[in-house]
């Protein structure tokens, strides 16, 4: 029988991690939602091994210390690119390097990585490998559990032996096919069925591994109960984006039994004023980080108000700190009296 890797349960953060989302989760979202949840594992949006090693792009690696702990999502297909990138990320300080084998995008499948490397685990494993020993910190997965025709059952348990095999111990395990031709990214989130029971049985099946469970989880309930049931983690995706303060507020308390983080909603927004005024002081715009905030008072009475004023008047050039301020106000405004 193969020696896997010992299991990184001691690995807390992964108990709860919001997911690498492209064009979502850029280091203003995870600023953000670091002061919400202490404890969640926050990852980069994907960033490609060649346009770090061949393009130089190492503006791509930035991010704050405040966001610790962050990992680095990579895209590539290319074991010796893919060593150089890892060894970059970690000399940038991130604390984990993640190989994307999930993305289905036509830009992503023409690069050769992304979900189209399931069908090629030995591929994958040698790329996990140089990762590894060009890496000090910790390589991991995060994948599908196996692509168009593929029958999951037969291909998921063979993709995860060999990967683990050289060395890799924590997965995140997006339970859908993805479907490279015939859907759309956006369909291949949602139109191919869930199979949770199967992702399960990998944790019967590799019970020495860290594994969590993505796809669908909406709610810090279903969290819970995917736990209860035996896995390590779950990743949360869109909810944890679009109803942040459902999900992450009480993240620390629900997932990591810790003292809830003692700030309001609104608290959060005025802990976020400093940022965003070194952010347009560095010549960014407001809307780059307020778009990620839309989503906080979800739920909350007045908060169309507030999304509103924001999503309007957040492109402006004199857009600043008092425009978020401004947004709390008609949010007040709009609230019955009580």
């Amino acid at each position: 029988m193969t020696d896997y890797p010992l299991n990184k349960g001691a690995y807390q953060p992964a108990r709860l991690s919001v997911a690498p989302m492209m064009d979502w989760t850029d280091r203003h979202c995870r600023y953000f939602h670091r002061l919400l949840s202490s404890r969640a594992l926050l990852y980069t949006e994907m960033v490609t091994s060649p346009a770090l090693v061949r393009g130089g792009a190492l503006h791509l690696l930035r991010f704050s210390p405040e966001e610790q702990p962050v990992a680095l999502q990579l895209g590539g297909s290319d074991p010796a690119e893919l060593a150089e990138a890892a060894r970059l990320g970690a000399e940038a300080g991130y604390a984990e390097i993640n190989l994307n084998v999930g993305c289905p995008s036509d830009r992503v499948q023409s690069g050769t990585f992304g979900a189209v490397l399931m069908r090629d685990p030995k591929l994958v494993a040698e790329c996990c490998a140089a990762m590894i020993k060009a890496s000090p910190i910790e390589v991991t997965v995060k994948c599908r559990i196996g692509v168009d025709d593929q029958e999951p059952s037969d291909v998921l348990p063979e993709f995860i032996a060999r990967v683990a095999g050289a060395g890799v111990s924590r997965f995140s395990i997006h339970a859908r096919k993805a479907w490279l031709q015939g859907l759309s990214p956006k369909e291949n989130r949602d139109v191919p069925p869930l199979d949770y029971d199967l992702v399960h049985q990998m944790k019967g099946l590799f019970p020495a591994l860290h594994l969590s469970l993505n796809g669908g989880v909406t709610t810090l309930d279903e969290a819970v109960a995917a736990l209860e049931r035996g896995m390590d983690g779950v990743m949360i995706g869109r909810a944890a984006y679009h109803q942040p303060g459902d999900i992450l507020m009480d993240a620390d308390r629900v997932i990591f039994g810790e003292a809830a983080l003692d700030r309001t909603r609104e608290d959060v927004v005025r802990a976020m004023l400093s940022y965003i005024e070194q952010h347009i002081d560095g010549g960014g715009k407001l809307g780059q980080v307020t778009r990620h905030m839309l989503g906080l008072f979800a739920g909350q009475p007045g908060a169309r108000h507030w999304k509103r004023h924001l999503s309007e008047n957040a492109h402006k050039s004199d857009a600043g700190a008092h425009t978020v301020l401004d947004a709390i106000d008609k949010m007040h405004a709009a609230r019955p009296v009580l």
